[in-house]
């Protein structure tokens, strides 16, 4: 457990353990990370969350980090109530939830399926779920920067990702970054963390289960029930956070969410940032989100 200003713990919750990192006290803020991250990605923003007085709490998702590591269950309407059942095991009723890639898609699919428990939402670097699954068939652009997801739909992928000390992981992160966090040391850290995460036992193979269910839904009838219930609005407000330089989810692939936004919709574009918006340039993520977590 890597120790710093907040505490580690461990719930269950939807049958599963969850490995959780939190600081602070008050209002639930819950974060969610995505491919190849763990809760580690979260470093800067839990502490500021906890001194501005939100109970921080950011956890590794299901076949990540700590948490268990179940052979099934990552398809999306699992991975929502995941997040579900970790607000209500914490004690909360409801929760504002920030999700970063993967995290961004559950972020949509929790409000969607739990809209009680999420009473707000906070989405970097991902796209509405329908949209990318429009993007991924429509646009070769965005179809051609989603090649690794097709590419984790062969066997056995989980070894290319872990082999040679995660060179393949380490090529990813630097190619998603923007250009100029791409040749800091701070990017060069970052990737070496995930490559440690992956390569955590089962790790690999979970985390490419996420994509795999992603893909073969498309032509199978819980994908087209879950396309129906995702093509209608959420009554929460939301958050959009995306870097002008995120060469993995294109801006141009966000565009048009507010369609499926009920409420105040706010769309913020940093420029020169790629797909690390948290990380590579903190502090106006910092500072956008906590103007979001404040406005009643």
């Amino acid at each position: 457990m890597v120790p710093g200003p907040w505490s580690h713990r461990f719930i269950s919750a939807n049958g599963n353990r969850f490995h959780l990192a939190e600081c602070g006290s008050g209002k639930l803020v819950l974060f969610l990370h995505g491919f190849p991250d763990y809760w580690w990605t979260w470093r800067e923003q839990l502490p500021v969350f906890a001194a501005a007085g939100y109970h921080a709490v950011a956890m590794d998702l299901r076949g990540y980090g700590a948490s268990d590591k179940p052979p099934r269950g990552y398809d999306a309407y699992t991975l929502a109530a995941d997040v579900a059942g970790v607000i209500r095991a914490l004690g909360q009723r409801n929760a504002l939830v920030v999700g970063h890639d993967w995290g961004g898609l559950l972020g949509w699919s929790a409000a969607a399926f739990h809209p009680r428990l999420v009473s707000k939402l906070a989405v970097i670097a991902a796209a509405h779920p329908l949209l990318i699954r429009r993007a991924m068939l429509a646009d070769h652009k965005q179809r051609s920067a989603l090649a690794h997801m097709f590419a984790f739909q062969l066997p056995r992928f989980e070894y290319v990702l872990t082999r040679n000390n995660g060179a393949y992981l380490n090529a990813l992160v630097h190619r998603w970054a923007g250009p100029q966090w791409r040749t800091t040391s701070a990017c060069a850290e970052h990737a070496a963390a995930c490559v440690v995460g992956m390569r955590t036992n089962h790790v690999a193979f979970c985390a490419l289960e996420y994509y795999r269910w992603a893909i073969r839904s498309l032509t199978r009838r819980s994908g087209w029930q879950y396309a129906a219930l995702m093509n209608r609005c959420i009554p929460q407000s939301v958050l959009q956070l995306h870097g002008s330089a995120d060469s993995c989810i294109l801006p141009s692939t966000v565009a048009g969410a507010q369609r499926y936004v009920r409420n105040e919709y706010n769309y913020q574009e940093l420029t020169g940032v790629g797909h690390f918006p948290h990380l590579e340039d903190s502090s106006r993520t910092n500072q956008a989100l906590l103007s979001w977590a404040a406005t009643p």
